[in-house]
């Protein structure tokens, strides 16, 4: 199981140091787009194969038996996964309010310039576009009071 989790951890780490590398050198061509595309896809088929088996393996020690002193004492492999899929809609949902929130957020900024009685209104759009993050968190919330 430890091994899994390992392969995921080098999986993202390995996609994170593959665009720092990329981001710090724009000037060089350093891979062409094909090639970088495979090692791309060929990282999201490891994470994702890793991620399925953890949850299969994952799911043993969720459905085994425990005593109430002994779950209450350790947070299990089945406990931690839990938690991390409640955090996920939180986290899912800041990211989609934030690919919202900039190009709202710079038209308002456009309008209000060329006409300031529109500020109510622009308020409106970036509240909506905000939403997103709120629902993400009601959510999380709402899962957290299953466990």
């Amino acid at each position: 199981m430890i091994f899994i989790a390992g392969i995921m951890t080098l999986s993202i780490v390995s996609l994170i140091a593959l665009g720092v590398y990329l981001e710090l050198s724009p000037g060089k061509r350093v891979v062409s787009p094909p090639r970088a595309r495979g090692w791309l896809m060929g990282n999201f088929a490891v994470f994702g194969l890793a991620f399925v088996g953890l949850l299969a393996l994952g799911a043993q020690e969720v459905m085994a038996e425990t005593t109430a002193i002994a779950a209450k004492s350790e947070v299990t492999l089945g406990m931690g996964l839990a938690i991390i899929g409640i955090g996920l809609p939180t986290g899912l949902a800041a990211i989609g309010a934030a690919l919202a929130l900039g190009p709202v957020g710079s038209a308002a900024l456009a309008v209000v310039a060329e006409k300031p009685e529109m500020f109510g209104r622009t308020l409106i759009y970036l509240g909506l576009a905000e939403g997103i993050a709120i629902y993400g968190l009601v959510m999380s919330i709402l899962l957290l009071g299953k466990i």
